[in-house]
């Protein structure tokens, strides 16, 4: 399969009734693509619903039990699932409670990124519902489960457990059918230990149970990455009607203030584009560990602790994972190489919510540090690996983590911008409306899209005059890529200019947003300063001793390049990096380590800290740090 030949499989159609009650049904089950990234053949058999019943075991790091699938089957002699070092201990076919039979299965080799195919053998030709029990347990191992002991937490007293589902690591905690083109339904029941608290991407409890025996249900199909489950010292407070804060008690207050405004941006977010889906939003704030800044998980997003930062400056995540909520999570790419059609969408409808909310000034800021790193990416990929930079990238045979670059984000969006530009406003709202509705809790390729945007949309002429061919499947950036100037950001530019001109340091800053010190420090960055000059900003501004963990790490990789060093600077970095397990912040302090010729440094740091990241944050660092040894061990061969 090639970028320009993507089989098209929304001919499949969802048969859901209005209330999300009843189990979803395929039509056209022969019209579905291979899904490269899965082991699963959904022509003869497709998940239909889930039913998971496991316990929760801290002391082994594992969880146990059974994995109840059913199965829409087209003539099916076999059944193929995805898993990832799991221990299949038995399968059986579901006649009803008392009429189990066992059934032979297979696991194939193992690929160090898709893991190995589950083979289940029927005893006879299955065309219509066929329903199987797995009976298994997870390695210690499992790359979506993190489990952290209480030092790691931050009320110190008990263990904690959460998920990373996204892209491929469902199949590692159980075994489906883990490809975002298909669909289901799920009910849980999870066994914790007493006195912890058990959360889903379902429906969920506020308070504990008294057995530690919690149940649940997501009657709104939805694919396997976001799959999500968590575990540990965990408390609720309301925000809203249908929103509110899960943290450890610790921080429940604080994170409750930060996101107290959530049910104005679902308001904001319904007036342009439709109801939402699904019922209620709530937040868990994990612990500092979590490797992204959210995970758009239904009806929970999963949050790390550093958006809070007290003054709710950095609330544009949440606008970014509640979008999530109609752009993937309601109409979902196709495929990893259509990864865009998730994220582009996204990062567009949270910049229009905090427009709505926060007022233009704010969202132009977003949307000018959303280009810069677009230019930043772009720059790095077209050294080694130009194909990267194409929207509709090609994946096959690769870790489709790959794709989660600025690429996605950042020229997804600047793509609709440009679409927009073309139809105006109103106009491409509209569309957007029309689109998440026709296609809501359906997955949908690139060609599709196309075609869709083609025929409901933009005439030839637009679509050719605007390049847009080009931005989609070329290479690089387009020269009509949209730009803006904020107000806001006018007076900053003037203050670095005086800085770097005249060593002036700026004194109107105490009304900055966190997105104008950004800035503030991006421009900084792309100027040789020196160890004078740093210091001159550390000792007014403090920014090595701030809590907030944006500014943080921007001044890091600002300071690292130049050597700066006062009293605190290699302890603060030392601790951050010990702490934080954000992989967009990990990735280019280290790098900066390492680029500065601190090897030892960054590696006497990682070799602690590593243990505490999560396993998507830790094959990220662990290439990062091989490539440095080997291009170290080809300089000295040389």
């Amino acid at each position: 399969m090639t970028n320009n030949i993507i089989i098209v499989f929304v001919s499949f159609i969802l048969l859901v009734s209005g209330c999300q009650k009843k189990n979803k049904q395929y039509s056209n089950l022969d019209m579905f693509p291979k899904d490269h990234h899965s082991f699963a053949d959904p022509i003869k058999a497709v998940i239909n619903n889930l039913e998971l019943d496991l316990e929760v075991n801290f002391e082994r790091s594992i969880l146990i039990g059974t994995a109840k699938i059913t199965f829409q089957c087209n003539g099916a002699d076999t059944i193929k699932l995805d898993s990832y070092d799991l221990n299949i201990k038995n399968i059986s076919e579901f006649k009803s409670e008392n009429n189990l039979e066992s059934i032979d299965f297979d696991l194939g080799l193992k690929d160090p990124t898709l893991g190995s195919e589950l083979t289940i053998y029927p005893k006879k030709q299955i065309t219509g519902d066929y329903t199987i029990i797995i009976n298994y347990e997870t390695s210690p191992a499992a790359k979506a489960l993190q489990w952290l002991n209480p030092e790691q937490t931050n009320g110190k007293t008990k263990p904690f457990l959460f998920t990373q589902s996204q892209a491929i690591l469902a199949r590692t905690w159980i075994p489906l059918q883990d490809s975002p083109g298909i669909r289901f339904t799920y009910k849980a029941k999870i066994k914790a230990p007493i006195g912890m608290m058990a959360l889903m991407s379902a429906s969920n409890p506020t308070k504990l149970s008294p057995d530690g025996i919690y149940e649940f249900e997501m009657n709104q199909p939805i694919p396997s990455y976001l799959m999500a489950l968590a575990v540990g010292d965990i408390s609720f407070q309301a925000t809203g009607p249908r929103t509110g804060v899960y943290s450890e008690p610790e921080i429940l207050s604080s994170a409750s203030w930060e996101f107290g405004e959530t049910e104005n941006m679902i308001q904001a977010a319904e007036k342009l584009y439709g109801p939402y889906e699904w019922e209620r939003y709530d937040l868990l704030v994990l612990p500092a560990s979590f490797p992204f800044g959210g995970m758009e998980n239904p009806r929970l997003t999963f949050l790390t602790p550093t958006v809070i930062t007290g003054d709710r400056s950095l609330v544009a995540l949440i606008a970014h994972e509640l979008a999530h909520s109609w752009s993937g999570n309601l109409v979902t790419n196709g495929s990893w190489n259509d990864f865009w059609l998730n994220e582009g969408f996204t990062v567009y409808f949270e910049n229009r919510i905090m427009e709505s909310v926060y007022g233009k000034d704010y969202s132009d800021m977003l949307r000018k540090l959303s280009h810069s790193d677009l230019i930043s990416e772009v720059d790095e990929l077209m050294v080694n690996r130009p194909n990267d930079t194409k929207l509709s990238i090609d994946l096959i045979g690769r870790n489709p983590d790959d794709g989660v670059t600025a690429i996605a984000y950042d020229k997804g969006f600047h793509f609709l911008l440009v679409v927009e530009s073309l139809v105006g406003r109103k106009n491409f709202d509209e569309f957007l409306k029309a689109y998440f509705k026709s296609y809501k809790f359906q997955s949908i390729t690139t060609t599709e899209f196309i075609k869709y945007l083609r025929t409901n949309l933009l005439d030839d002429y637009q679509w050719e005059s605007a390049d847009l061919e080009n931005w989609i499947y070329g290479v690089g950036l387009p020269d009509n890529c949209p730009l803006v100037s904020p107000k806001k950001f006018l007076a900053v530019e003037s203050s670095v200019n005086l800085f770097l001109n005249n060593g002036k340091t700026p004194d109107s800053t105490s009304t900055w947003s966190t997105q104008e010190w950004l800035h503030f420090l991006q421009i900084l960055g792309e100027n040789k300063i020196s160890k004078t000059e740093l210091s001159i900003l550390d000792n007014q501004f403090k920014f090595t001793t701030t809590n907030n963990a944006e500014i943080l790490s921007s001044w890091f990789i600002i300071a690292i390049p130049a050597n700066y060093q006062n009293d605190n600077f290699n302890i603060k970095v030392r601790e951050f990096l010990t702490k934080v397990g954000r992989r967009k912040f990990l990735t280019p302090i280290y790098k900066a380590l390492l680029d500065a010729k601190q090897e030892v440094f960054a590696e006497e740091i990682y070799t602690v800290a590593r243990e505490g990241y999560h396993s998507v944050a830790q094959e990220t660092l662990d290439d990062l740090f091989e490539n440095v040894v080997l291009s170290k061990e080809a300089k000295e061969s040389d």
